[in-house]
């Protein structure tokens, strides 16, 4: 059994913001699959996907992101699943708006959603997808930034959907390392790029 977790803060007030793009990733992916998160439980709305090889539980906490190691945790408990086996989504202050990039370990950099799973599971032994939403000015307050609208430009629409292929090619068997090869620093333009 593997965990998809896609990380945003719950309330229509957060709805489609910078820092909601693990959930709309997992959003979009659920629509796909013909899933909905009618599950809650672990502090998590969450959805149950099983393919004929593998179950899936997708889920999107609702202890706001920086408690969000809380419901990863109790998710993990809750279904015996292991913390390799868990895919975190999560937008990416660092990256240019729309790019992806997916590693299976790292630090959680500047990201307190990733801090936060990182204190409660006591590892930083589980995949992430980082979707890139640009640098903020420099002037402008960084949580100002990641609390405000997503601006939907075409990049930032085309990593959304790139982020959920990726997400659907991992559910249908692909490995995270097929993953890393086919969707890191992928640029719509110009091929791959650092």
């Amino acid at each position: 059994m593997k965990l998809i977790v896609g990380l945003g803060n719950i309330g229509k007030e957060y709805e489609n913001t910078n820092h909601n793009a693990g959930f709309m990733v997992l959003i979009a992916v659920a629509k796909e699959l013909g899933i909905s998160f009618n599950k809650r439980g672990c502090e998590a709305d969450y959805a149950e996907y099983k393919t004929p090889n593998e179950k899936f539980i997708f889920a999107m906490p609702r202890t706001y992101m920086n408690e969000s190691g809380r419901a990863v945790k109790s998710l993990t408990q809750k279904f015996g699943i292991k913390i390799e086996d868990v895919l975190v989504v999560v937008d990416d202050i660092d990256q240019a708006s729309g790019e992806i990039r997916i590693r299976k370990s790292g630090s959680a950099g500047t990201h307190n959603g990733l801090k936060s799973i990182i204190a409660e599971t006591n590892s930083t032994n589980f995949a992430r997808l980082r979707l890139g939403i640009g640098k903020q000015n420099e002037h402008q307050d960084l949580a100002n930034y990641v609390l405000s609208r997503m601006k939907m430009t075409d990049s930032q629409k085309q990593g959304l959907q790139k982020a959920a292929d990726a997400v659907k090619a991992y559910v249908l068997g692909e490995s995270i390392d097929s993953l890393m090869t086919k969707f890191n620093g992928k640029s719509e333009n110009n091929g791959t790029h650092k």
